[in-house]
């Protein structure tokens, strides 16, 4: 009888756990619409931004550039920015871009490279810390962020401008999730200082444009906001991957559980009946003794 008891106290546990991914699953789902509108809204400000970037870069990319545009003619520091969310319970969201940043940073160690990481958002963090925790220089925290917003985004860029500016690295790239559907979240890694136009970003065509003030003095304005154009674009689609995940990761999770109650089910019945055909055979075998 005890083992009924078990069988019943699990099937009643796992109906619990059923109602509770069942609800994060809808919580995602209403989260996640609003989270795909912000990352869809961005993607042509944030495209055509990464344009007229290109063309300014392609013209006055030589003597006298900013330094966020050509560099200081060294990689040998490397700063990672591994952006991942706050909260876990989205499949692999956090751990393939984790994955894709300790690759990264395996291969810069390996090539004699200096290393360091500022993580944004704790499950980023936990991640990484086992094998790169002695290279984290900082951590972002935005468990208590309802909503991102640019202003966000610009408190990471003026943390990393500041120290570029103090020559602390030579190369930042950030690290994060493209959002593509509910299904496909793409760990993608983009280079922010020096200026690197995005795969598939494209200069504005063979028109000429005349500028003022000058190209040079337009980049030095307009590069640091590339650089907190790109971290808020990758801040959102962060967030609507996220969400994505984890209202997949939450729907295979209600679906096992069901099938495991199901399961559970049967296994129960099959117990009790068992029980019951012992106490059948019990009563009638002393029922024939008298």
């Amino acid at each position: 009888m005890a083992n009924l008891k078990v069988l019943k106290n699990r099937i009643a546990s796992v109906k619990s756990t059923r109602k509770i991914t069942k609800a994060m699953q809808m919580v995602a789902a209403a989260k996640l619409r609003r989270a795909q509108e912000a990352a869809e809204m961005s993607r042509p400000y944030t495209e055509r931004f990464n344009a007229v970037m290109a063309g300014l870069a392609s013209t006055a990319g030589g003597e006298g550039a900013p330094k966020l545009l050509s560099g200081t003619g060294s990689d040998n520091v490397q700063l990672l920015v591994v952006m991942t969310s706050e909260r876990g319970l989205c499949g692999g969201f956090n751990g393939n871009i984790a994955k894709k940043a300790k690759a990264h940073a395996a291969d810069l160690l390996a090539a004699g490279k200096t290393v360091k990481i500022i993580t944004v958002g704790k499950k980023g963090r936990d991640a990484m810390k086992r094998d790169f925790g002695d290279y984290f220089i900082a951590h972002v925290d935005l468990s208590e962020v309802k909503r991102i917003g640019y202003d966000n985004a610009q408190d990471i860029a003026r943390d990393i401008l500041g120290r570029f500016d103090a020559a602390e690295f030579d190369v930042a790239t950030i690290f994060y999730a493209k959002f593509v559907n509910v299904v496909t979240q793409i760990p993608t890694a983009q280079q922010i200082i020096p200026f690197e136009a995005p795969e598939g970003a494209e200069a504005d065509d063979g028109t000429l444009y005349d500028y003022e003030p000058s190209e040079e003095a337009i980049l030095a304005d307009l590069l640091p906001r590339a650089v907190a154009t790109q971290i808020f674009a990758a801040l959102l689609e962060n967030g609507a991957s996220e969400q994505g995940a984890r209202m997949s990761a939450m729907d295979n999770a209600t679906r096992n559980a069901g099938e495991m109650i199901d399961k559970l089910t049967i296994q129960y019945n099959r117990s009790r009946q068992a029980v019951i055909t012992n106490e059948l055979i019990e009563i009638i075998s002393g029922a024939e003794a008298l």
